[in-house]
């Protein structure tokens, strides 16, 4: 440990300093039963077919946030779906759009954050600690509902995690909660997004999205997902094959007797330090306990 100290700057020390002191993750996972229907829910952000009102609903606290979540699942013999509504006093819409600042003549990037959601699937074969702060090394399937970018297309963006003894180029050092070094990689499934950046020159209104919207393709168009936030609520659906054929996917079999563990967060999972003090916790989102669904 005392190694470990000398190697990290005051910066990573403080983050130390927290994760230590969190408690253990717990290690009993609450059971998600997601029955076998014959019925396909239409994926419209409403939840109101008959199949979603005979399933069992199931209540996850995230903690970063204090809110309750609240998760039912059905399958069909090809897909699984998911029904998730929880409250939000406010609709976030915009993310970080074109803003036209006036003295200096341009656009520059603004303050808003859009709502998320999001799902991260084992997809080993033993059972780890999910969360970015975990001691167990993983790769993780993630489903990234986003209000702004891939909401209005209908789709959640579908990526991977991993967390590993080994750096890359490309990855962020982070302290596991006994101190030791992991380093997480966030990748993309192969296809293309949902949306892409956009540059602004000229101007053209006070306010500008800063996302084209596009249709996703390959494996990153696996999820279908749609929201609509109602009376301070957002209730979004999402919907996937099964088996999608692709390797960087988690794979589901209907009436299996296999567990699929998993964890779920309001505002995502990036390994930033915890800032009580933000006025937007997007990107602060932690998985509050772990889950496992069972298809019957």
């Amino acid at each position: 440990m005392e190694m470990i100290k000398r190697n990290l700057t005051w910066f990573q020390l403080a983050a130390l300093s927290f994760i230590l002191a969190l408690p253990a993750a717990a290690t009993a996972a609450q059971d998600i039963i997601s029955p076998l229907v014959g019925e396909v829910p239409v994926l419209d952000g409403s939840c109101n077919e008959a199949a979603w009102q005979a399933t069992p609903s199931y209540t996850i606290r995230d903690k970063r946030v204090n809110v309750d979540i609240i998760l039912k699942s059905v399958h069909t013999k090809e897909m699984v779906f998911f029904c998730v509504k929880y409250p939000d006093p406010d609709e976030s819409r915009l993310h970080k759009p074109w803003v036209w600042d006036k003295k200096l003549e341009l656009y520059t990037i603004g303050p808003q954050m859009g709502d998320t959601f999001m799902f991260r699937w084992n997809m080993g074969d033993r059972e780890v600690d999910l969360s970015d702060y975990s001691d167990d090394a993983f790769t993780a399937d993630i489903w990234y509902w986003k209000a702004n970018r891939t909401n209005p297309v209908g789709y959640a963006d579908d990526m991977y995690h991993t967390l590993t003894e080994t750096e890359t180029n490309k990855s962020r050092l982070m302290l596991s909660r006994s101190g030791k070094k992991r380093h997480l990689l966030r990748l993309a499934d192969e296809g293309t997004p949902a949306y892409e950046s956009t540059i602004e020159l000229d101007y053209r209104g006070d306010l500008l999205p800063q996302y084209k919207l596009l249709t996703p393709s390959g494996s990153r168009a696996d999820v279908k997902a749609k929201g609509i936030w109602q009376e301070k609520w957002w209730t979004i659906e999402f919907g996937r094959k099964l088996n999608t054929g692709h390797g960087d996917d988690v794979q589901f079999t209907s009436h299996g007797a296999r567990k699929y563990l998993f964890g779920v967060s309001i505002k995502a999972l990036y390994g930033e330090p915890l800032d009580d003090k933000a006025t937007n916790l997007y990107g602060q989102g932690r998985i509050s306990e772990p889950l496992r669904l069972i298809l019957k």
